[in-house]
């Protein structure tokens, strides 16, 4: 790339270049929380994004400017970890869409290209914000246009787009007063910043740039031709990108059933990641050959790998004492999570994909499949073991790993979602920086889910309990979340800096207790005088306080809590629980 047009091999290595100067300034950002909470995490979420984003660009075969800007879209919208990260992945979907079809690009394609990229971000958000990274995305492509109008090459317009992406992030703190109060500027603006900033450095000064932190692609095995009859065969997975026409996803995903088992395909006419076992994986990649060009091709030998590998590469199931429910978890992945073996554009509205997701008899899961499928399941994230185990109490179909600063990634969700033998899914989030990468997860399969906007735990659990099997799922989602609402809950933890919220000062070290909306309900240095604050400026009405204790806590002091709460106010009944959750000492339903 030099500084006048650009190419693919050339918007390769800016992006490496870009994801490196994020990963640099990763604390920068997170240190970056609006709340003195100890888990600010919008750079590692966006930096987790840009990864899985780097990953799929990195295993493009052919890296013209079209397809790098393909890999990098369908990666990080796969990738999308918290609300940074999927806005940041439609970031970079419009922009390859503003770059389709060219092989070479100039300043005025980059200028379009992020103007693009600035629609389909503000699409993607209900209620747009300014003063967020939105902001930030809209006035750097502005400066891009200004400057290509003016004439301006490559390196201008994107010397342009950097500056006024700095400017627009200096200025966020005049458009929300909560940044202004709380003295910090967007965090998900400033990673975008250091971003193009990291990539106007390699085209500026062609620095040197290091090799990211990415996942490592699965070597291809050779394996032997035939099997046992009785045994599991091959496990076949590869990327299968069209040439001139438009892949028949329906079709392909019939010819494969007909070839085997677990057959999961995600993804679109343009691109789609196909998954299959079967006797003959050379049948399977001559029918890929057939309907476009093939990349990330992995043939594993079920009969070679132990009961723990095939578990983790196939469906990422861990058994729980309950049978027929899973857990899923992002750090053991399996290769459809890892995002490995895509790297093609999917549309991030209306793609197909999914599959029914059960295994056949012969199938490697680690538990076995239902014997039927079931007309309503749920789905939900949690973050601590205890809170986990309450919700598989519940009865729910799977469980994801995650929570505040181990945000699950679109792809995981997907993946969750697809494994579940339900005609209807009901998803919880349990998380507010979940519900925008659930909500794309539904947007990427063919699956009926709903989304349940839980925004923690307790919220769950109380969505849980009005959940009704004879209804659907969209009469459930309603009433679920009315139910959710319905519940008082608050967290506490405490101060990692000094601060202002709400017009009130916190100082760090102090216990602080937040609503789900992370509003201040209460702070002091005395912490059961904290949770007592908290507890008075709830509604009254409530016949119940659960007490759901986590990292910081053990049992002794919670009974202790729940002892000062039960004096406090008679005939209210208060349940003390081990919840696990990272972060948060306490997490204090009242109902």
């Amino acid at each position: 790339m030099t500084r006048r047009i650009g190419d693919g091999a050339g918007l390769l290595a800016a992006f490496r270049a870009a994801v490196d100067n994020l990963a640099a300034n990763v604390d920068e950002v997170n240190a970056l929380n609006v709340f003195p909470v100890p888990d600010g995490d919008t750079g590692s979420n966006m930096l987790a994004t840009v990864r899985a984003a780097l990953a799929e660009a990195e295993a493009v075969a052919e890296p013209s400017a079209d397809r790098v800007a393909q890999a990098i879209s369908f990666g990080a919208l796969m990738g999308a970890r918290g609300n940074s990260g999927v806005i940041a992945s439609q970031i970079f979907h419009g922009m390859a869409e503003g770059l389709g079809g060219k092989r070479r690009f100039t300043g005025p394609d980059l200028a379009h290209a992020l103007t693009q990229g600035t629609a389909t971000a503000y699409k993607a958000v209900a209620k747009p914000v300014e003063g967020t990274i939105l902001t930030v995305v809209r006035e750097s492509a502005a400066a891009a246009v200004a400057t290509a109008d003016s004439g301006g090459d490559l390196e201008d317009v994107l010397s342009a787009a950097v500056e006024g992406a700095r400017q627009a992030v200096a200025r966020t703190p005049s458009m929300l007063a909560i940044l202004h109060d709380a003295g910090v500027v967007d965090a998900g603006g400033q990673g975008l910043y250091r971003l193009m900033e990291g990539a106007l450095r390699y085209l500026v000064l062609r620095t040197p740039v290091g090799t990211s932190a990415t996942q490592s692609a699965t070597t291809p095995t050779a394996m032997p031709a035939v099997h046992a009859a009785d045994d599991f065969g091959y496990e076949t997975m590869f990327l299968l990108q069209s040439r001139s026409a438009p892949i028949d996803v329906e079709g392909l995903r019939e010819a494969l059933e007909r070839m085997g088992e677990s057959v999961l395909i995600a993804g679109n006419s343009g691109a789609v990641k196909v998954h299959v076992h079967n006797d003959r994986p050379d049948n399977v990649i001559a029918l890929g050959l057939s309907m476009g060009s093939l990349t990330r091709i992995t043939v594993e030998n079920l009969d070679a790998q132990s009961n723990e590998v095939r578990e983790k590469r196939a469906v990422d199931v861990v058994a729980t004492p309950i049978e027929g429910r899973a857990r899923y978890g992002h750090r053991e992945a399996r290769p459809h999570v890892d995002l490995g073996t895509f790297g093609a554009e999917v549309e991030a509205t209306g793609a197909g994909g999914g599959g029914n997701g059960s295994s056949g008899p012969n199938g490697p899961g680690a538990m076995p499949p239902p014997a039927e499928m079931v007309p309503l399941a749920v789905v939900a994230v949690a973050a601590g073991d205890g809170l986990a185990r309450i919700f598989d109490s519940y009865g729910v179909a799977a469980v994801v790993d995650g929570g505040q600063s181990n945000n699950p990634s679109t792809g995981e969700l997907l993946d969750a979602v697809e494994k579940v033998a339900a005609d209807e899914i009901l998803l919880l989030p349990n998380n507010s920086n979940v519900v925008l990468a659930a909500r794309q997860a539904t947007e990427m399969t063919n699956r009926r889910v709903r989304v349940v906007p839980t925004r923690n735990a307790a919220e769950g659990f109380a969505a849980l309990l009005a959940l009704d099997p004879g209804r659907d799922a969209t009469t459930n989602a309603e009433v679920m979340t009315l139910a959710g609402r319905a519940v008082q809950t608050f967290q506490v933890t405490e101060a990692v800096r000094d601060a202002t919220i709400g017009g009130r000062k916190v100082r760090r070290g102090q216990t602080i207790a937040l609503d789900p909306d992370d509003g201040l309900l209460a702070v002091d240095s005395d912490r059961m005088k904290a949770v007592m604050a908290a507890l008075e400026a709830l509604e009254p009405g409530f016949e119940l306080i659960t007490l759901y204790y986590g990292q910081g806590a053990d049992l002794a002091e919670a009974e202790a809590v729940a002892r000062r709460v039960g004096e406090w106010r008679a005939g209210v009944e208060v349940e003390v629980i081990q919840g696990g959750q990272p972060h948060y000492r306490y997490l204090i339903a009242a109902e």
